[in-house]
């Protein structure tokens, strides 16, 4: 080889290289959202209120942001979930209320045929809302959901026609951890299809098992991925009800009862721990981590076990234990390590977040009730929600600024300072009734935008 040719080999090589850093550099991050379900506020290690275990969203806390001032939108999974995906309030994007066959409160078993037109099969996120997955994908993202779904089981509501590419999980509330069964029904799909080829495995174990899947299958491409784990909610099984954990991680607590429900609900959200310490490995046997989002959260308060002190009450209710969760972001090198924040924070602000940092465009015509939370995650701005409104049937609550105003009825009432009263135990509503007007003020115009937004199903009547 003649120097002059040496040379235009090395610019070519030192070009290529140059492109291939350049091409590195401008490589959108990849994101997990991973959500717990029936997860209570205090029920993470790190916060040291309980003898729960879970190392590895400990170690996630640490070498990332904690926020301790994070509520979702309603105090039940399905409502929850579908802000979540969609940004938007409960009322305004249709989704207010459970998806869910109340026949099995009376012990009814579906056939085949009862489950096909019920409202577990029926209703879903309407097909006109648009999901993360929907604004993802345009921007270059391969999308995927492992776990509970929850948006609705007819085809036109499944992942894989709401801007996913990949789709394991159940479509409904809950299932058995090993039958995969929903009150008598195979609930586990794979794609577009239901599948009992994984039965009488741990569906955490199987959630895993596929989470490491999408991502190794993910290569070059930027991927989103949306974890759901049905850990630790009570097992959709009539005959044996309660949250149900394998042996081994059982074992983990010695100093418990084996047989007792609480013991199985710590030892269900260890097994779920111990999948995501797995996932977070993967990322860094494929080199993801450095550029990779997680981000962690319960779909609404505890169901009660062990209590969600200092939270007043539970699943299901308008107190702070019904609505403020345990909330996570972990980014290397791009959030801080070990931060703790109290700013006021909530899962409408997620799908906003995501697409901002993915480029992802938000059609002008769609209302999104969110922002972007990262900067605030790393402590350069303080947030800008001031307001937060809950509706469930006749139950209703807001907060502004620090005040929590709680219309249950009768004693399940009041107004509330959390800055002097986290607990919900001193009702200020006739010392101060000036607040009480103005927050449900507040809360009627609310409710009349909420009112007046487009009619999107399956509950509202237009």
């Amino acid at each position: 080889m003649t120097p002059s040719s040496l040379l235009r080999a090395l610019v070519l090589a030192f070009s290529f290289l140059l492109a291939g850093g350049a091409a590195a550099a401008e490589r959108k991050p990849n994101v997990i959202v991973i959500v717990s379900d029936d997860q209570g506020y205090p029920d993470l290690g790190i916060i040291g209120t309980k003898p729960i275990l879970t190392p590895h969203l400990d170690r996630l806390a640490r070498e990332g942001v904690r926020a301790t001032n994070y509520y979702v939108t309603w105090p039940a999974c399905t409502p929850s979930r579908g802000s979540l995906l969609t940004g938007r309030f409960p009322q305004r994007n249709g989704l207010y209320d459970m998806v869910r066959n109340d026949m099995v409160n009376y012990g009814h078993k579906f056939t085949a045929e009862e489950y096909a037109v019920s409202p577990e099969m029926t209703l879903g996120l309407d097909p006109r809302e648009k999901t993360i997955g929907d604004l993802l994908r345009p921007a270059g993202y391969r999308n995927g959901t492992v776990g509970k779904w929850d948006m609705g089981q007819a085809k036109r509501y499944l992942p894989l026609q709401r801007g996913f590419d990949f789709f394991y999980g159940h479509g409904n509330n809950g299932i058995d951890y090993y039958t995969h069964e929903r009150y008598g029904v195979p609930s586990m799909f794979r794609g577009n299809a239901r599948t009992e080829a994984d039965r009488g495995k741990y569906a955490t174990d199987l959630f895993e098992r596929e989470s490491i899947r999408f991502v190794r299958e993910a290569r070059d491409r930027p991927f989103f991925l949306y974890l759901c784990f049905n850990a630790p909610h009570s097992a959709s099984n009539l005959d044996k009800p309660g949250v149900q954990a394998p042996a081994e991680y059982i074992a983990k607590y010695p100093q418990m009862d084996p047989k007792a429900k609480l013991t199985s609900y710590y030892a269900a959200v260890t097994a779920m721990d111990a999948a995501i310490g797995r996932l977070v490995e993967t990322l860094r046997e494929t080199g993801h981590d450095k550029n990779t989002l997680i981000l962690f959260q319960s779909d609404n308060g505890g169901s009660g076990n062990g209590g969600n002190a200092p939270l007043r009450g539970q699943k299901g209710t308008m107190w702070e234990g019904g609505l403020r969760v345990p909330f996570v972001a972990w980014w290397p090198g791009r959030l801080p390590a070990g931060r703790v924040t109290d700013e006021f924070l909530t899962s409408l602000e997620i799908l906003p977040t995501l697409a901002a940092l993915s480029g992802a465009r938000i059609p002008a015509d769609l209302k999104v009730d969110g922002f972007d939370m990262l900067p605030v995650l790393r402590g350069e701005k303080k947030s800008s929600r001031t307001e937060m409104f809950w509706e469930r049937r006749s139950q209703r609550a807001a907060r502004i600024g620090h005040w929590k105003w709680v219309e249950m009825g009768g004693k399940n009432s009041g107004l509330f300072d959390l800055t002097q009263d986290l607990g919900e135990e001193k009702d200020l509503s006739k010392a101060k009734p000036e607040v009480l007007a103005m927050i449900r003020g507040k809360f009627e115009a609310w409710k009349k935008e909420m009112d007046a937004s487009e009619p999107r199903g399956p509950f509202r009547d237009y």
